[in-house]
């Protein structure tokens, strides 16, 4: 099954430490595993990032709302105990309970608020983060969500810019983004290495490193309409592939592959990388070619090791 979100935690987890014993988060995700019968591959099921696993991000997520609503205490490093204020809160429920409930002790609403100054012109009413029963992301997945969510508007606006261009445009696109994920060597030595030849369906051939060792050839289609390349138009360029002897070909498009010509290509040699224009955009983002980064955000956590002695 999917990992639960992180409030489905809060109760299986207060109840195992209501003993008034110390706990490891060890434990922690043992009883959950056992609690919702997670299986390994349920657990290893990534944030979109990748950085860490879902399962341990609302473990980490729950622990923390429950220091900040001060029902646990640390004790010491990946270890704690439920306090007064914990065992008093979860006798007052029997099965789950969420954000919202956590919401009665003034320290949460002081850390949901993000503020502790009150608002002397509403006092009535609050400002706090909008936390319901329908929460079910913790704050480092939605951070994602949002980065995700302006990635891919990012991403359509880049391919809309590509198919407005021209095909030489579109050509010099992909030696820009060849160079910056490290092939042909510098941008002036892949102009050198680069042959622009039309020859049997091959648009250009690049040095795979800068001493030139092995050369990739490369297919570059520009479709302003959206279309979808099947297998016969990847079997012309296999073919010419194998007239110049040569073992590593990309076909990069601004359109999209037909599963016929996905599978194709896994069964052949030479080995041949299908670059769609989702990939295309994607990793035009990931190495800067088009556009420019108008802010950083740095998501830090406390470095345990710099206060243990």
């Amino acid at each position: 099954m999917p990992v639960p979100d992180f409030q489905k935690f809060f109760y299986p987890v207060l109840k195992y430490i209501s003993d008034n014993k110390e706990h490891s988060l060890d434990e922690i995700r043992e009883l959950l595993t056992n609690h919702f019968s997670l299986t390994d591959q349920d657990k290893s099921e990534r944030v979109p990032s990748g950085v860490q696993t879902k399962f341990d991000n609302r473990i980490y997520w729950t622990k923390s709302y429950f220091n900040k609503a001060k029902i646990i205490e640390s004790t010491r490093r990946s270890h704690l105990r439920i306090t007064e204020r914990g065992i008093e809160f979860l006798s007052k429920f029997t099965s789950d309970f969420t954000v919202k409930d956590l919401k009665v002790f003034p320290e949460f609403r002081e850390f949901s608020q993000g503020s502790s100054i009150p608002d002397s012109d509403n006092s009535n009413h609050s400002n706090e983060t909008d936390f319901s029963n329908n929460e079910i992301k913790t704050p480092f997945e939605k951070l994602e969500e949002n980065y995700t969510y302006i990635k891919n508007e990012l991403a359509m606006e880049l391919l809309d810019k590509i198919k407005s261009n021209s095909w030489q445009f579109f050509e010099d696109l992909v030696i820009d983004l060849m160079v910056k994920m490290g092939y042909g060597g510098s941008r002036n030595m892949a102009g050198k290495s680069i042959r622009r030849n039309n020859d049997e369906g091959i648009d250009g051939i690049i040095n795979e490193d800068k001493l030139g060792l092995d050369l990739i050839y490369l297919q570059a289609k520009l479709w302003k309409e959206e279309t979808t390349i099947g297998r016969p138009e990847i079997q012309k360029f296999v073919g010419a592939l194998h007239g110049q002897r040569a073992k590593k070909g990309v076909f990069i498009t601004t359109s999209s592959f037909a599963k016929t010509a996905i599978d194709y290509v896994k069964s052949i040699d030479p080995k041949v990388i299908l670059i769609d224009g989702v990939t295309l955009t994607n990793l035009m983002i990931e190495y800067n070619v088009g556009t420019t980064t108008i802010e950083t955000y740095h998501i830090k956590k406390i470095d345990l090791d710099y206060f243990e002695n």
